[in-house]
């Protein structure tokens, strides 16, 4: 027999659910996954980071959840991000940034990036225009080759090479994976920036490795791109996790029942910033040493040397 008493209250229950979903939490909850994705960070590693439950963060994540102000905080700060830009836009704050965003809003990307690096001279934080032609940071993630092709980039031009990963671990005494777990994220991005600005003060010419996440914390991103030429070694989702789970290394999806699915997710959430790149090369469906000729014909038409 059909019980309509419970048709009723199953729809009424769909019915309150759907009217929880506020649109400020909607765009609240897009905000989260939107930041989770960029810092390349699972929903179980930000719950852990933020000392809240997984269930908590997935009912923030989906709007259905109106969680207190200190959680939110807890969440910004696992982000690594502020309180404002987890809210909101920043650039409500004032009549200056609404008057700038007004100027800016409308324009293309490459507009956008004239206006960036115009920016970055006016204030100063753009490097010597010799020095940073010379100067070759490869970006993108694990398992695009930036260590096997930097190398022997390097040796092509007679540069030295740095794994800027490496670097971050000698000024910090231990090992990355150490550095996370002991000390936070953000001490990691101190670490990252001491060993950016310590590589660009010291080698006018130079090939860097950087690590996939560097573009996720704006601060050091821009650092780079003012004062490298920057290269994404750009490949499919399914080339970075082969080539990492053939070099024996499953971090930090080791865990994950969903690897690749996290895998995209991080790359999606980075794509954008690594396109700021100046170079791109697709290094997927192609050997090693094709990958090379490709990457050393196209930095060879762009690096100069001094008279």
């Amino acid at each position: 027999m059909l019980n309509l008493s419970s048709i009723d209250t199953t729809t009424a229950a769909a019915a309150e659910s759907e009217a929880k979903r506020n649109p400020f939490l909607v765009t609240l909850g897009e905000r989260v996954r939107n930041l989770r994705s960029r810092q390349g960070m699972t929903r179980r590693a930000v719950a852990l980071a933020a000392d809240v439950s997984e269930r908590h963060l997935a009912n923030l994540e989906y709007g259905t959840g109106n969680v207190s102000v200190l959680v939110l905080l807890q969440v910004a700060s696992a982000l690594q991000c502020s309180l404002a830009e987890l809210l909101g836009d920043v650039t409500t704050t004032s009549p200056e940034w609404l008057l700038i965003r007004e100027l800016l809003g409308k324009r293309s990307e490459a507009d956008l990036r004239r206006a960036r690096e115009q920016l970055g001279e006016m204030f100063g934080e753009g490097g010597n225009a010799q020095e940073r032609k010379n100067r070759i940071a490869l970006i993108g993630l694990r398992g695009a080759g930036k260590t096997a092709l930097g190398q022997r980039l390097a040796d092509d031009l007679g540069f030295p090479f740095i794994e800027l990963s490496r670097e971050i671990e000698q000024f910090a005494g231990c090992q990355i994976s150490e550095i996370h777990n002991l000390y936070g994220a953000n001490a990691y991005r101190r670490y990252e920036r001491r060993a950016l600005e310590e590589a660009i003060q010291i080698y006018p010419e130079v090939v860097i490795a950087t690590p996939g996440g560097l573009v996720s914390d704006s601060a050091n991103f821009n650092l780079l791109l003012s004062h490298c030429t920057t290269v994404w070694l750009q490949a499919d989702a399914t080339d970075h996790m082969g080539r990492v789970a053939a070099q024996g290394d499953m971090r930090p999806m080791a865990a994950s029942r969903e690897a690749m699915e996290d895998l995209k997710r991080i790359l999606e959430g980075r794509a954008a910033f690594y396109s700021k790149a100046d170079m791109t090369i697709n290094t997927s469906g192609r050997t090693e040493s094709q990958a090379f000729d490709a990457l050393r014909t196209l930095v060879r038409q762009h690096v100069q040397r001094p008279a």
